[in-house]
């Protein structure tokens, strides 16, 4: 039973006509309800239906059994049978899972596309790219998310887990920052996917003081600067050979990351220059000219 939260929505100003059309009850039960009492049980179920819709409003992705996990994390003892029960009467199913009805169409973008195919910045930290890509083990997949700057092309923050979820997009957004410091007005753009429209992700932006951008749907050539490092990643790491822990392959991303694509991979784009060759002469550039 939900009732609770239509409750303490109304409170907080929203119709209970709104949020009985949004979580399909039936606002004759729901007043049926505000006039009768209600067990202990029913109200345990409720707050766990609200815990429930918070991390499915926050990582829509999450099937009934990674919800599991997020709501034990909130302090409930839960079953796995139990959770299910709640998503199938109110619907709340991964994003990833099977089309029910009509719900397969791609989410809004949480913001306007800033760089429309423009792939290319003067300076450091100007425009960022970011995407998420796959693969799998003998354990399981391992999801990595990596953000690389236009200007060196160089891969300034990442993040790897073996969960697809916003808090591996927020890492990989908060070890760029540690790493380049100031980055005030700089531009991260990505596509529609559901990590990068997170609130988790678009507080992390507004926190820094970074703009959001996104691209188009169905069209793969607004983030194809990132779509090419992951081909390089394919196929000089990820297709050399079968994984079969995740620990390995994630040595192995890190291991030709930070060694081979950053330190001796030259590239025609940078003049013939690996990416940290590249920045090297910027920097001491721009001091000299200071």
């Amino acid at each position: 039973m939900i009732y609770p939260l239509v409750r303490e929505l109304a409170e907080d100003g929203i119709p209970v006509t709104v949020t009985c059309r949004v979580l399909k009850l039936h606002r004759q039960h729901y007043y049926r309800w505000l006039a009768c009492p209600v067990t202990n049980a029913e109200l345990t179920e409720a707050y766990l239906a609200n815990a429930l819709f918070d991390a499915h409003h926050e990582d829509p992705e999450f099937g009934y059994r990674f919800l599991t996990d997020e709501v034990r994390d909130a302090g409930f003892t839960v079953a796995e049978r139990t959770v299910w029960k709640v998503c199938s009467t109110t619907g709340w199913w991964s994003v990833f899972g099977k089309k029910r009805g009509k719900n397969g169409k791609p989410g809004a973008p949480a913001h306007d596309d800033l760089v429309r195919r423009d792939f290319s910045a003067a300076e450091p930290n100007q425009v960022w790219l970011v995407d998420i890509t796959e693969h799998p083990t003998g354990e399981g997949k391992l999801y990595m998310c990596a953000i690389k700057d236009l200007c060196s092309n160089r891969i300034v923050g990442y993040s790897i887990a073996d969960r697809m979820e916003a808090r591996l997009a927020v890492t990989a957004l908060h070890n760029a920052v540690a790493r380049r410091g100031q980055v005030a007005g700089c531009i991260v753009h990505s596509d529609r996917g559901s990590q990068f429209r997170s609130r988790k992700f678009i507080r992390a932006l507004e926190h820094h003081q970074m703009s959001g951008s996104m691209g188009q749907v169905g069209s793969a050539g607004d983030n194809a600067a990132m779509e090419s490092f992951f081909a390089l990643l394919q196929k000089n790491v990820l297709n050399r050979r079968r994984w079969a822990t995740r620990e390995d392959l994630r040595i192995a991303i890190v291991t030709w990351i930070e060694r081979t694509y950053h330190r001796r991979r030259r590239q025609p784009a940078l003049g013939k220059l690996t990416p940290i060759e590249y920045e090297l002469i910027m920097t001491t550039t721009a001091t000299q000219a200071a």
